[in-house]
């Protein structure tokens, strides 16, 4: 008979049983894990009453696996039943010194490093303890009345007590499980029948029951034994590199880019010929990720780079990479912030330095890899809006349901400065408000608001010119240096991401800011209001060619100002003509200048991301009569 017609033979309180194991396969503190040497005989035998003998199969003897056999004796009872049965272990010889079937807990994946090594045992370790005792069926959330097993978990609650669930409160029942999880689940519902039966309580047991345990139990004969093989050999490991790891709480990750770039052509903002230059140049990051309970992360981030920003060339950040970093390769502390959960549900962000609002609220953008991976460009990363929070200060993360998830937060741009007019509340900030809808796994919808204030001068990446008319053209423009632009903001935006099957996802933002210009600089200029509009459209393609690829493609219109108030006093403009000096245009933007970008990122191993892509400018500086500009790169990542 084959495998599948003997499981449809199970009985509904055994097939329950096939159901637990897919989410609590390795709650095994709560049961005896056999050992590499010693496996279970247990004879099951009556004293009263005529005995009718069960056939044992004992399994072929396999290297480093001892057989385990299975002797059934019924009693008497008419109706089929067990009153009292006696339990006898026996030891059986020793393993050999030969290979051994490979690790349970990460779905027959061998051990060939330490870093593979240390994910297995980690994530045994979080498998492990994430499981809780149930003692009613009606704890777990995810299991309701009207579920085909139903009935079968309920059994195996109420009679055996040998299910468990997460601590949500969820059982998760509709996820794979691999023959190692189900022999794991197998031997936790055996070792609890044994001490029911030990206790004399197992009076409900059927002998249809244990026939088909017996079954169960000869099939899943060397996954039980290797059981206690992996994790003897895990509890070895894990050992050997506690002795010899620099710390037993701090993991390090590393991600180093190289990039080569190359604008073929085009014409700056001003109307200027750009030349044809090729740059090599890198952006590296060196994490210290440390946790102290297993649920919270404090990071350490020391960065460096000599990437250049392309603004100084073209006179805008139309088109700026992501992973710009013109440090001169000087190593800094670019980041350190501290998460940790208040509940099942909530994520708490303290950043001391370079926080950001993506550590704690989602960009709602497949194509967002933070310049590591995904989009080449910042624009193409996330909405340009969330670049106007950077700093220091307080996030929160919070799934209110599982279709709703609330975050807020709040960076301070000088929160370390004592002097008037700056620290963590007098100074330059930024405040986030955020929902993100999912109506489904694959369709995230998002909601953003950003208060803002002096924000022009403490965002990060394009935030600076990209909101604000007073960028160092405009001051260059005066003979005058660059000074800060005392601002408040107020942006909103909406955010779509829709998986519309495993190879396509869509997705898209709109954002609008709206700022007030609080101080006339010095005479220069008259207070007065702009507004600046955004948008974008993206496609991704995960996994095109090759699993682990991704191809995108983004169209869009970086920020465009679209309206201001603000003048130049005649006064100024007769200063400057009697200099020499032509005063600045300060006028919304009329024509219109497209972001058109398309890269493949090919995984090379798994920590080598090649990237090659083009970003293409129309009309640079919103200007119409300036030649396109068309950058070229090819951005190699590797991680470690």
């Amino acid at each position: 008979m084959s495998r599948t017609m003997r499981f449809r033979l199970i009985s509904p309180t055994v097939l329950g049983t096939t159901l637990l194991f897919g989410a609590s396969a390795i709650a095994t503190e709560t049961t005896s894990i056999p050992q590499a040497n010693q496996l279970s005989t247990a004879t099951i035998s009556a004293t009263n009453t005529s005995v009718e003998a069960v056939r044992s199969n004992p399994i072929e003897h396999t290297p480093a696996v001892a057989p385990l056999r299975v002797d059934l004796e019924r009693m008497g009872d008419k109706d089929g039943q067990f009153s009292r049965l006696d339990i006898t272990e026996v030891a059986l010889p020793e393993s050999q010194d030969e290979p051994v079937a490979s690790n349970p807990i990460e779905e027959s994946a061998p051990l060939t490093d330490d870093a593979s090594v240390l994910e297995q045992i980690n994530r045994y370790n979080s498998e492990d303890n994430a499981l809780d005792q149930v003692t009613n069926v009606s704890q777990l959330r995810d299991v309701s009345p009207g579920d085909w097993a139903f009935e079968a978990l309920r059994e195996l609650v109420e009679r055996y007590g040998c299910i468990v669930g997460y601590p949500d409160g969820t059982f998760r029942g509709n996820r794979a499980t691999t023959r190692f999880e189900f022999a794991a689940g197998l031997n936790a519902c055996l070792n609890q029948i044994e001490r029911l039966i030990a206790a004399s309580t197992a009076d409900f047991v059927t002998r249809d029951d244990l026939e088909t345990l017996q079954r169960l139990v000869q099939e899943f004969e060397v996954e039980l034994a290797t059981l206690g093989t992996r994790v003897d050999n895990l509890d070895g490991r894990v050992a050997f590199l506690e002795d010899n790891q620099f710390s037993t709480t701090t993991k390090l990750a590393g991600e180093v880019i190289f990039g080569v770039a190359s604008i073929f052509t085009g014409e700056s903002a001003d109307g200027g010929e750009i030349q044809e230059t090729t740059v090599l140049g890198n952006r590296t990051r060196l994490n210290l990720e440390t946790s102290f309970t297993g649920q919270d992360l404090l990071r350490t981030r020391l960065a460096t780079g000599n990437f250049p920003e392309f603004a100084g060339v073209t006179g805008t950040r139309e088109g700026e990479f992501a992973f710009a970093q013109p440090e001169d390769n000087d190593l800094g502390l670019e980041v350190l912030l501290y998460s940790f959960p208040i509940s099942d549900r909530t994520q708490v962000v303290v950043a001391a330095q370079g926080g950001a609002f993506d550590d704690f609220a989602s960009t709602v953008n497949f194509l967002d890899g933070d310049g590591a991976s995904g989009a080449l460009s910042a624009f193409g990363t996330r909405n340009p809006i969330y670049y106007l929070g950077d700093g220091a200060g307080i996030g929160i993360r919070s799934e209110i349901s599982d279709a709703l998830e609330l975050s807020l937060g709040y960076l301070a741009g000088e929160a370390n400065n004592p002097s008037p007019g700056t620290g963590l509340f007098d100074g330059p900030y930024s405040a986030l408000a955020q929902l993100v809808i999912k109506p489904t796994e694959r369709l995230n919808l998002g909601l953003t608001y950003i208060n803002s204030y002096n924000a022009d001068d403490t965002g990060t990446g394009s935030s600076r010119s990209s909101f604000s008319i007073f960028d160092d053209a405009f001051f260059q423009s005066l003979s005058l240096p660059t000074q800060d632009v005392p601002t408040s903001s107020n942006s909103y935006g909406v955010e779509l991401s829709w998986q519309l099957s495993d190879r396509f996802v869509v997705g898209g933002w709109a954002g609008y800011t709206t700022t007030r210009l609080l101080s006339t600089l010095g005479g220069l200029v008259n207070r007065g209001d702009t507004s600046t509009f955004n948008y974008a459209v993206t496609l991704a393609f995960p996994d095109l060619g090759k699993e682990g690829n991704l191809a995108g493609i983004v169209f869009g219109v970086e920020p465009k100002l679209t309206d201001t108030d603000i003048t130049v006093p005649a006064s100024t403009i007769a200063q400057l003509a009697a200099q020499g000096v032509t005063p600045p245009n300060i006028s919304a933007n009329d024509d219109t200048s497209f972001h058109i970008e398309a890269f493949y990122q090919y995984r090379l191993t798994d920590n080598i991301l090649i990237t090659p892509g083009v970003i293409w400018i129309t009309a640079p500086g919103f200007n119409n009569q300036n030649d396109d500009i068309v950058i070229g790169a090819i951005r190699t990542t590797f991680s470690f």
